[in-house]
């Protein structure tokens, strides 16, 4: 299967099978979702993998009572920082050094060029960052998911806050950006046989 194929096959279902992905499976769509680019690599974010069901059935009342949040083979949450200061930037260089066997003087200029970056934004300009860049992932998310025949439905329309309570996430110092169930479609669910409606490449694209 091709990749637009794959983008061709898949859909946001409406209802999961009761089938499971295995474990070696949603390993690679993490792994996915988590070597998705975001700005400077910093990766503002957390996915979380919620197995309990008992939560899961909790976050059905913060999720405009869609029950494949709670009937699916996984859901996945992705939580963005709540703080986006130079603490998280300081453990980016770390990182990158370790990894880049660079030294920290000389990643100094990366690091007050991030650090420069941000300086002059607000806390409100820093969480639309970085859920834009949560977002980024997502679409790896989907991607990925479509390429091995994994199906998902993502999801904006829930309470975040309601998420946050029940994920206990402001304890982390992180809150919810986005929602997305995993898994297989049913055979009932009729949106499997619809055409998919996307504008064409001459009313959507513009060369200029």
């Amino acid at each position: 299967m091709t990749v637009i194929d794959a983008l061709q096959w898949r859909y946001s279902v409406k209802k999961f099978s009761e089938r499971k992905v295995s474990s070696e499976q949603l390993q690679q769509l993490l792994d996915a979702t988590r070597l998705s680019a975001s700005a400077f690599g910093l990766q503002p974010y957390k996915i979380i993998v919620v197995n309990t069901d008992s939560i899961r059935e909790q976050l059905v009342d913060y999720s405009c009572d869609q029950d494949k949040v709670l009937y699916s083979s996984h859901l996945i949450v992705m939580a963005i920082e709540t703080v986006i200061d130079d603490h998280l930037i300081d453990q980016y260089i770390t990182k990158h050094s370790a990894t880049t066997g660079q030294s920290l003087p000389e990643l100094k200029a990366l690091e007050e060029h991030i650090k420069s970056v941000f300086r002059d934004k607000s806390a409100q300009q820093k969480q639309e960052w970085a859920h834009h860049q949560s977002f980024i992932a997502l679409g790896n998310l989907l991607t990925a998911a479509a390429i091995m025949q994994i199906d998902s439905c993502p999801m904006t329309g829930f309470d975040a806050s309601g998420f946050d309570k029940v994920l206990k996430l402001h304890q982390k110092g992180l809150t919810s950006s986005w929602v997305c169930p995993i898994g297989y479609r049913h055979w009932e669910d009729q949106r499997a046989n619809s055409p998919k409606v996307r504008f064409s490449h001459q009313e959507m694209v513009l060369e200029i």
